[in-house]
């Protein structure tokens, strides 16, 4: 089991329903072990089992929910917000 840490940018979210249903999209993935969204970034930070799921379910999962994503590892430096650490 290894933990890993991701921050997925999460467009077009403006209202609570919108956080909710992304929260809730997040919850149901098997391997999701913790959530923070930070709307005010349209970022969310997700820490996961990589052993049971990865990167990919968690865009999908988001994208179910009709949001644009794109998935950055927290220490990339492609990551808007990696130096925000």
């Amino acid at each position: 089991m290894a933990i890993q840490m991701a921050q997925v940018s999460i467009e077009n979210i403006d209202d609570a329903e919108g956080l909710n249903s992304v929260m809730t999209a997040l919850k149901n993935i098997s391997g999701v072990t913790t959530i923070n969204l930070d709307p005010k970034h349209n970022v969310a930070t997700v820490s996961y089992d990589d052993t049971d799921t990865s990167i990919h379910a968690l865009t999908a999962a988001i994208s179910m929910v009709d949001y644009a994503t794109q998935p950055f590892p927290i220490d990339s430096p492609q990551n808007p917000h990696h130096n925000d650490l």
